[in-house]
């Protein structure tokens, strides 16, 4: 907790106005039983009735004064809690969105969820708990302690006695509860984590009528939940019936030693009374810190899963500003690569070395697991190779600053994503200054305008969060779009024309050599036809290059190659291109 008051620095002036306005409240509060001591004394026993009309006009006054000051506090703890809450989410969510792809790995998107949410609102509470019974509590306390000693000390040992029985009882309901506290956040965690997979495997569930064996999994982590919240629910109630016991208990012994001392001092009723009142006061302010304590480890737990988010190093560092100057032709060049994932016992790439020019295509392929989306996702610097350079236009792309590396990438990752918006908007989301004309020139050449054009609201269409309410084509196409309406030097298409069928994809492709002409074309692909027209064919094999080169030379020379097109054709068609090949050569 103490790490995240940092976020309370901005509203410093706003914590000042609030320990004022608590100070004034406790001590207009504290008054009032040594006034109503004074009135039974000074005004009830001799029977002076002026007396008791000032004093009592001089106690409405201090209540109205403890009801402003209580009114002020309040205001301004929720205030100062909501704000704190809204900067901390803040902070996580620009750390989360400028993680590397493996320091999000670090974290599951569920327990992202939950710390961003549950996490930040119980934090939220319990700050807010802490402003308004902080000071209030402590200062009840030792000032009603004071004041109740000085008004009858022959019973001071009673609030020795209640102290100690409030204290001792919230320290055993502590220990017993606050390690379930971490079990409780992450079970949270898992249900949020269970209930993400199955909205977004709905149909894979169906499909494999799955649906008990999920039902179960939520089932068994919901009832250990149950279980633990009504045990830790169990053991905090325990608090309640303990307190009301020491209290009641506590006032009865009041009672009965006043009593006990009146029958010596009739004088002594004023006294009584302010110091039940006192101890009172005292009872209650152990009440308030003791719900507290119970509260912050609970917070603790959540705050320390917060920290762990905020004080996440990045293992890639940008420069605040590009070292050196660019070429303005541009290129793509990796020289004696590596990378490999940490903790991992083998190279996911080994010794990777190409060059991809401007008006060039290049392209990819190999089995799965052969490294090509990982080679891929260096480019625009999503992971940090382990050994070797890579070169943007020329430039190391370390030397880069973030915008300045990225307003020249057009990346198209596997799976089109597309968010919450509308078409317009999905498509300008790399360059919001787009022009309409931009817009629909970007969505013409990714094949995408057909069916945009068939909707009621065209380019306005609404697009469901992830895309949900488009095929896998459409996603695709648009996703493509996006890249084309950014007009960048380089273009990544990490197997972006998968879910496009044949006569699509031909027509993309042909489409995309009016924008490509002077950029880098960088595609990886899994589809032989997609590729073969490529200036420059890159293939992958573990990690390793084992081969480079066009179409039909590759189809001459590279045994993997050779598999892979032989593995997606007829022995026909296999033979058709074998002598295609062979009249290349001749010719």
């Amino acid at each position: 907790m103490l790490k995240l008051f940092r976020f309370l620095r901005p509203y410093w002036w706003q914590v000042v106005i609030l320990l004022v306005a608590t100070t004034i409240q406790v001590y207009a509060t504290l008054r009032l039983p040594a006034l109503m001591a004074n009135i039974i004394n000074n005004g009830i026993v001799p029977g002076d009735t002026n007396y008791i009309w000032m004093t009592g006009l001089y106690m409405i006054g201090l209540v109205i004064v403890s009801a402003v000051g209580s009114l002020f506090s309040s205001y301004f703890a929720a205030r100062i809690g909501t704000n704190y809450a809204r900067d901390i989410r803040t902070a996580i969510f620009t750390k989360v969105i400028n993680f590397s792809i493996l320091e999000a790995k670090d974290f599951s998107t569920a327990s992202l969820l939950t710390r961003t949410t549950n996490d930040v609102n119980l934090v939220q509470m319990t700050t807010i708990m802490m402003l308004s019974m902080m000071l209030r509590a402590p200062l009840f306390c030792i000032i009603s302690i004071v004041m109740a000693i000085q008004t009858a000390p022959d019973m001071s040992w009673i609030i020795l006695v209640g102290a100690t029985a409030i204290l001792g009882s919230a320290i055993l309901i502590l220990v017993i509860v606050i390690p379930k506290f971490k079990i409780f956040q992450t079970l949270i965690d898992k249900i949020t984590l269970i209930t993400r997979e199955n909205l977004t495997g709905l149909r894979v569930i169906r499909a494999f009528n799955n649906e008990k064996l999920e039902k179960q999994k939520f089932a068994n982590t919901n009832t250990a939940l149950t279980k633990l919240l009504i045990f830790i629910d169990k053991v905090l109630e325990l608090q309640n019936p303990l307190i009301n016991i020491i209290f009641n208990g506590t006032t009865l012994l009041c009672s009965w030693i006043g009593i006990s001392l009146l029958s010596k001092d009739f004088a002594y009723l004023g006294n009584m009374t302010a110091f039940a009142q006192y101890v009172t006061h005292v009872m209650i302010s152990f009440l308030m810190m003791s719900m507290l304590f119970a509260e912050l480890p609970r917070a603790n737990v959540s705050a320390g899963r917060i920290n762990e988010i905020l004080s996440k190093k990045s293992k890639i560092h940008w420069t605040t500003k590009t070292s050196g100057v660019p070429e303005k032709t541009a290129s793509v060049e990796f020289k004696n690569v590596d990378f490999y994932y940490p903790g991992a016992a083998e190279k996911v790439l080994d010794n990777v070395s190409f060059r991809a020019g401007a008006g060039e295509t290049t392209a990819f392929i190999g089995s799965t697991g052969s490294g090509k989306s990982t080679l891929i996702n260096l480019v625009p610097r999503f992971y940090e190779p382990s050994r070797g350079k890579i070169l943007i236009n020329g430039l190391e792309i370390d030397k880069y600053d973030k915008s300045d590396l990225i307003k020249r990438i057009g990346f198209v990752p596997q799976r089109g994503m597309l968010f919450s918006g509308t078409i317009k908007s999905n498509i300008k989301f790399g360059a919001p200054e787009a022009t309409d004309g931009q817009v629909h020139r970007a969505a013409k050449i990714a094949q995408a305008e057909n069916f945009i054009e068939k909707l009621p609201e065209k380019y306005d269409a609404p697009i469901a969060q992830g895309g949900a309410n488009v095929s896998g084509g459409q996603k695709q196409r648009l996703s493509i779009a996006r890249a084309i309406c950014k007009n960048p030097d380089i273009f990544v298409f990490d197997d972006s024309f998968s879910a496009l069928d044949m006569k699509t994809d031909k027509k993309l492709r042909e489409a995309l050599k009016e924008v490509t002409e002077s950029a880098v074309v960088l595609i990886v692909a899994q589809r032989v036809s997609t590729i073969k027209d490529a200036d420059q064919i890159v293939v992958l094999d573990k990690g390793k290059i084992v081969g480079k080169g066009k179409h039909f030379d590759l189809l001459k020379k590279c045994r993997v190659y050779q598999e892979i097109v032989k593995s997606q054709l007829s022995d026909k068609e296999y033979a058709r291109e074998l002598e295609l090949a062979r009249r290349v050569e001749y010719a």
